[in-house]
C-alpha cells in the first residue's frame, strides 16, 4: 500500500479505489485510497455510516436465524419431553419382558451409559489441552525406551505410558535429532499440568485402559467377529442352495395316481395344483381343522368365514373352533359366529376352555383328547388371523397319500398388511426370507425345519408317536418338530401355497412376539439336548439340529449382534487401541441385508433402515435368548400378538388369483377356485356385513353398563409406549459417536450417529402404529 503523502516531493500518489457492492438499498460504498481529496471526506463518513448499517442488518439477520434454529430445537426437545412423560414405561409393567433378565439388563445399560460420560467428559478435557496423542510417533522408538531413563524426576512416571503415548519435554538433551520435535499440533505438558489431578488421573485412565481393558475387548470382538464369519458362511450357503433350487425346478411333489384308461400319466404338482381337480382318485381322508384364539375379537370372523369355505367334501371335515378368550363378549361373538356357519350346513363346533392351562398347547392339547378324534387321519392348524384359500386342503392333504413317514405339510405365510408401515415392511422382509430361504432349503435337503405353529397339516399319528403337545416352552410347535424329527417322520414345505395372515403394527406387540419366538427355543434345547443324543437318528442330523438350528441360527446370532454393534463398537470409541475392522461394521452387514432382502425384491429401497433395525432389535433377541438359557421367570410368559382385524382385500385376492393363474391352466383355475371360491366369498361377504350390525347390537346389550356418551378427552386417550433399553442404548451409541469424532473416525461416527437415532426413534415409539 501507498504512503499516504510524500513530503519530500511536489506530486501526492493515489491509491486504488475499491467498490464494494452489497445486496441492500444502500446499493454501492466506495472506499478510496490515500489521496482523497477533502471535499470527498464527508461523502466518506456518509458512505461509512451506509455500511456499519448493512453490517448490523446481516448480523440482525443471522440472530434472528440463530434463534430461530435454536426455537425449533427447543421445541423438539419440549415434544419429546411431553411425550415421554405422557408415556408407559415399558419396561415397568409386568409383561414378557420386564421382568428379571429385562430389568438387570436395564441397570447394566444405564451404569454403561454413565460411565461412558464421564470418560467423555474427560477425553474432551485432554482433547483441549493438547494430551490426546496420535496413534504413532516417528522416530526410533526403541532408542526412545533407552533415553527415557534420563528424564526428570517429575517425568519418570511417563516410563510406563503405552509406546505410542510417550512424549517428551523441550529440555531433554540426550534425545537424538529426530525425537527432539513434537508434532506441530502437540505440545509438552508443563510442570503444573503433569502434577496436577486431571492429569494424573488421565495417565491413569491410559494406563488402566491398556494393561486391563483393551485386551479384553480384543478378544470378545475377536471370538465375536468368529461366530460373525461363520454364521455369514452359513447364510450364503443357504442362499446359494435356494438359488439351485430355483435353478432346477426342484420342489415337493404329490405321488403320481395310476392312470386311468383314455388318459396319460400325469405328475401332480402342488406349484402346479393338479392334485386340486384331480378328484376322480377320490382321496378325500377325514380331516380334522383346529383354530386357536384368545380375546381375538378383531380376527376372529374373518378367519372363521375362511376356514368354513375350505374346498372339501363337508362329511369328511370337521372344524374345531377352540377359545380361550376370558372376555365374555369376545366368546357371545364367535359363539355366534360359529352358530350361524353352523346352520349352514358345516360342521363346525365351538370349545371354551374355563382355565387357560398351557396357553395355546394346553388348547390344542385339550382338544385333542376329545373321543371323536380318533377317526380323523389329518389335522390342519390355523390361528385366528389366517385366511386360507378355498383349494388350501387339495393343495397339501394330497401329499401325505403314499407316503406313510410324512409327518408334516407346512405351507407359506403371506400378508394382508406388509405395506401398512415402516415396521410391516421390515418384518415382510425378514419372513420372506425365512420362508423362501430357510423353510425351503431345510425341506428340500433336510426333511426337517420348524413348525411355523399355523397354515400346516399334520398326520394325527406323528403328533401321537412324537408325545403330543406340551405345555413345557412358549414355542410348542418347534417342540413338537423337534420330537417328531427325532423320530424319524419327514416334513414338505411348499413354497408356493400361500396363507394370509397379519404382521403386527406396533412395535410393543412386535418386541413380544420377537421375545417369546427368541427365549422359546432356548428353552427347548436344554429341554431336548439330552433326547437328541439318545435319539436313533443319524450323526450328522443330530449335529445339524445341534450346532446349526439351535445354537448357530438361535443362540449365536442374537449374541454377536448384541455385542458387536451395542457392546464392543461403543467400547472400542473410547479405548482405540482395541479396533473394530471396518469391514466388520460396514461391508459383511450390508452384504447379508442385501441376501436377505432378495426374496422381497420390493423392498430394495428399505435396506438401510433393515439393517439399522435389526441391530436395534438385538437387545429383544438377546435379552430373551438369554431369559431362555437360563430359566428366568420371563421365559414362560405367553402374550397374544395384538391383532388390528385386517382383512383380505380385493387386491390381495386378486394377486393370489393371479398368481394361481399363472401355476396353472385356465380350465383348472375355474373348477379348482369357483366351487369354494371367490364369488361365493363375495357373496357370503355381503351377508356378513349385514349380520355384523346385529352382532354388534348385542355385544352392547351383553356388556351390562348404563347407556352413557363418553366424552373425548385426553385422560381417555391411550397413552404411548417408551422404551428404557432402547432409550439408554441410544444415548450411548450417541456419546459413543461423539467421541469418535475426537478420533476423527469417519465412518464410525457415521454408523454410531445413525444407530444411535434408529434406537431412538424406536425407544420413543416411532416406528410402526402411532397411538394417539
Amino acid at each position: 500500500m501507498a504512503p499516504p503523502s510524500s513530503w519530500w516531493g511536489g506530486e501526492e500518489q493515489r491509491g486504488t479505489p475499491v467498490v464494494v457492492k452489497m445486496d441492500n438499498p444502500y446499493s454501492l460504498v466506495e472506499i478510496d485510497g490515500p489521496g482523497m481529496p477533502a471535499s470527498d471526506k464527508k461523502a466518506r463518513g456518509k458512505n461509512a455510516k451506509q455500511f456499519t448499517w448493512v453490517l448490523l442488518l446481516r448480523a440482525h439477520r443471522a440472530v434472528g436465524c440463530v434463534a430461530w434454529m435454536a426455537a425449533g430445537f427447543w421445541g423438539v426437545l419440549g415434544a419429546v419431553n411431553r411425550r415421554v412423560r405422557r408415556s408407559r414405561d415399558a419396561d415397568a409393567e409386568p409383561d414378557a419382558e420386564a421382568s428379571g433378565r429385562g430389568r438387570a439388563m436395564l441397570r447394566f445399560l444405564r451404569a454403561f451409559l454413565l460411565l461412558s460420560l464421564a470418560v467423555l467428559a474427560l477425553e474432551t478435557v485432554a482433547h483441549l489441552k493438547g494430551w490426546h496423542f496420535p496413534q504413532h510417533l516417528p522416530g526410533n522408538l526403541q532408542e526412545l525406551e533407552e533415553q527415557l531413563q534420563h528424564l526428570p524426576e517429575h517425568l519418570r512416571h511417563l516410563r510406563h505410558l503405552p509406546e505410542h503415548l510417550r512424549h517428551l519435554p523441550e529440555n531433554l538433551q540426550h534425545l537424538p535429532e529426530n525425537l527432539r520435535q513434537l508434532p506441530e499440533h502437540l505440545r509438552v505438558p508443563e510442570r503444573r499440568e503433569i502434577q496436577g489431578w486431571l492429569h494424573r488421573a488421565y495417565v491413569a485412565w491410559l494406563e488402566f485402559r491398556v494393561d486391563y481393558i483393551a485386551w479384553a475387548i480384543q478378544k470378545l470382538s475377536t471370538f465375536c467377529i468368529l461366530l460373525f464369519m461363520v454364521q455369514s458362511v452359513d447364510r450364503i450357503v443357504q442362499c446359494l442352495a435356494c438359488f439351485w433350487i430355483k435353478i432346477r425346478g426342484i420342489k415337493p411333489r404329490i405321488p403320481a395316481s395310476k392312470p386311468r384308461r383314455g388318459s396319460r400319466k400325469r405328475n401332480a404338482d402342488v406349484e402346479n395344483g393338479d392334485a386340486a381337480d384331480d378328484d376322480a382318485d377320490g382321496y378325500f381322508p377325514m380331516v380334522l381343522v383346529q383354530m386357536p384364539m384368545c380375546n381375538e375379537k378383531e380376527v376372529y370372523e374373518t378367519s372363521i368365514s375362511h376356514v368354513c369355505q375350505m374346498d372339501w367334501p363337508r362329511e369328511r371335515l370337521l372344524i374345531q373352533v377352540l377359545d380361550d378368550s376370558d372376555d365374555e363378549v369376545c366368546q357371545m361373538l364367535i359363539k355366534a359366529e360359529v352358530t350361524k356357519w353352523s346352520q349352514r350346513g358345516v360342521n363346525i363346533i365351538y370349545r371354551h376352555r374355563l382355565s387357560r392351562t398351557g396357553y395355546k398347547a394346553g388348547n390344542l392339547k385339550s382338544a385333542m383328547s376329545c373321543d371323536y378324534v380318533k377317526d380323523y387321519e389329518f389335522v390342519a392348524i390355523f390361528d385366528a388371523d389366517f385366511q386360507p384359500n378355498p383349494d388350501f386342503l387339495k393343495l397339501t392333504v394330497p401329499h401325505f397319500k403314499g407316503n406313510p413317514e410324512l409327518g408334516l405339510v407346512q405351507a407359506r405365510w403371506s400378508f394382508v398388511n406388509k405395506d401398512e408401515n415402516l415396521l410391516t415392511r421390515l418384518q415382510n422382509i425378514n419372513l420372506c426370507f425365512h420362508f423362501e430361504v430357510e423353510q425351503q432349503v431345510n425341506g428340500v435337503y433336510l426333511n426337517f425345519f420348524g413348525f411355523n405353529g399355523t397354515a400346516g397339516v399334520w398326520r394325527i399319528k406323528a403328533l401321537e408317536d412324537s408325545g403330543g403337545w406340551m405345555e413345557r416352552t412358549t414355542v410348542e410347535d418347534m417342540d413338537i418338530a423337534v420330537r417328531a424329527h427325532l423320530n424319524g417322520w419327514k416334513f414338505i414345505f411348499l413354497n408356493d401355497v400361500k396363507v394370509l395372515c397379519e404382521l403386527p403394527e406396533s412395535y410393543e406387540a412386535y418386541r413380544k412376539q420377537q421375545h417369546r419366538w427368541h427365549s422359546g427355543p432356548m428353552q427347548l434345547f436344554r429341554l431336548c439336548l439330552p433326547a437328541v443324543f439318545k435319539s436313533k437318528i443319524p450323526f450328522w442330523k443330530k449335529a445339524n439340529l445341534v450346532m446349526l438350528f439351535f445354537l448357530l441360527r438361535k443362540l449365536v446370532l442374537p449374541f454377536y449382534s448384541f455385542m458387536l454393534f451395542c457392546v464392543i463398537l461403543p467400547l472400542t470409541m473410547f479405548v482405540p487401541e482395541a479396533e473394530l475392522p471396518i469391514w466388520v461394521i460396514c461391508y459383511i452387514p450390508v452384504l447379508l441385508s442385501i441376501l436377505n432382502i432378495l426374496p422381497a425384491p420390493k423392498s430394495i429401497p428399505f435396506i438401510i433402515p433393515y439393517l439399522l433395525f435389526e441391530n436395534t432389535m438385538s437387545v429383544t433377541k438377546f435379552n430373551a435368548m438369554v431369559s431362555g438359557l437360563f430359566q428366568l421367570g420371563s421365559s414362560y410368559e405367553w402374550i397374544v400378538t395384538k391383532k388390528a382385524g385386517r382383512t383380505s382385500s380385493a387386491d390381495d385376492i386378486l394377486s393370489l388369483a393371479e398368481e394361481t393363474h399363472a401355476r396353472r391352466p385356465a380350465a383348472k383355475l375355474v373348477r379348482g377356485v369357483s366351487e369354494g371360491g371367490l364369488q361365493e366369498w363375495g357373496k357370503l361377504r355381503k351377508q356378513e356385513a349385514a349380520e355384523w350390525a346385529n352382532k354388534e347390537d348385542a355385544a352392547a346389550a351383553l356388556a351390562a353398563a348404563p347407556a352413557t356418551p363418553k366424552k373425548s378427552s385426553k385422560a381417555n386417550k391411550k397413552p404411548n409406549r417408551i422404551f428404557k433399553k432402547e432409550l439408554a442404548l441410544a444415548f450411548l451409541l450417541l456419546t459413543a459417536a461423539t467421541r469418535s469424532l475426537l478420533s476423527a473416525q469417519g465412518l464410525h461416527f457415521y454408523f454410531l450417529l445413525f444407530q444411535g437415532v434408529t434406537f431412538l426413534a424406536v425407544g420413543l415409539d416411532l416406528i410402526g402404529e402411532q397411538v394417539s
